[in-house]
Parts: C-alpha cells; structure tokens; sequence
C-alpha cells in the first residue's frame, strides 16, 4: 500500500502543481487512498520531497532525489528561493523563510551537509540551526552568503 501511494504521489507532483500538503492529501483521495495529514507529511519525508518556486511565484513539491554534480546547485536554489534573512543566538543560527518554506530550506542546509551544522528544526516560516561552536558560526552564516550570491 506505501508503495502504491508513493507511486501515485510521484505521479501527482509530476503531473501538475501541488503547493501544500493538503492538496496532495486530496488528490491522493481522490484517487482512492485514505490518508491523513500526518501520512502525507511522513510520505513527503520518506521520498525526500521539497518546495521550489516556480517561475510564476508560486511553490510545488518536486523529488530531489539521487547525487549529480548539480544537486549542490539545487540546494543552493531552494535556498535562494526561500530565504529571507538571518540571525545568530551564540551557537545557534536563526532563518528567516518565505512562509511555508522553511522545511524545504532546511532539508536544502542538511543536504548541503556543512560541517560545522549539527542539524536543523524547522516550522512554518523560520529555522534554528545548531551550529558546533560560537566561533564557528560566523563561518556558517558566511558560506549561506556565498550560496545566496552565487
């Protein structure tokens, strides 16, 4: 059944927009599986799925899914998509997010795997990031910069 319903949402996000996780739920029931909110969340986690903008503004889940030399780039563009600004608390690295992007971005920093990140939480529209020590986290709020600018 999971992997049919994985299956089906690849289909979906591959076919047409999906910006929230409330139309995904739909369109999985309208196709005849019984989900819940917290189904899909866990779906969208296990297939590793993100928001990206697209041209028109609007956000749509896609799959970031196998390494390529480009992969670091598509993180970089999730990044760009979303971020607002940020903030440091000593070691600890406050974002700021586009509404409804802060997930995505923090999935992008982890996928990223800087060194220096232990890891990332994330709600609606900001992201605590963990970062090893204070000293490094200068360092870490310099690399989002470059990402950002590139």
């Amino acid at each position: 059944m999971k992997k049919d319903r994985h299956e089906k949402i690849l289909e979906i996000i591959g076919s047409r927009v999906v910006e929230t996780q409330e139309e995904l739920a739909d369109a999985l029931r309208a196709e005849g599986f019984e989900v819940t909110q917290a189904t899909v969340s866990r779906d969208i986690r296990d297939l590793m799925l993100t928001k990206v903008q697209t041209a028109g503004g609007r956000q749509k889940y896609v799959i970031m899914k196998g390494p390529d030399a480009s992969l670091g780039n598509k993180y970089a563009d999730v990044l760009r998509a979303g971020f607002l600004s940020m903030d440091r608390a000593q070691n600890i690295l406050v974002i700021k997010t586009v509404s409804g992007m802060a997930m995505a971005v923090a999935a992008a920093l982890d996928a990223l795997q800087i060194e220096e990140m232990v890891g990332c939480i994330a709600g609606d529209d900001t992201i605590m990031a963990a970062i090893r020590t204070n000293e490094a986290t200068a360092g870490v709020m310099d690399r989002i910069r470059e990402m950002l600018r590139s």
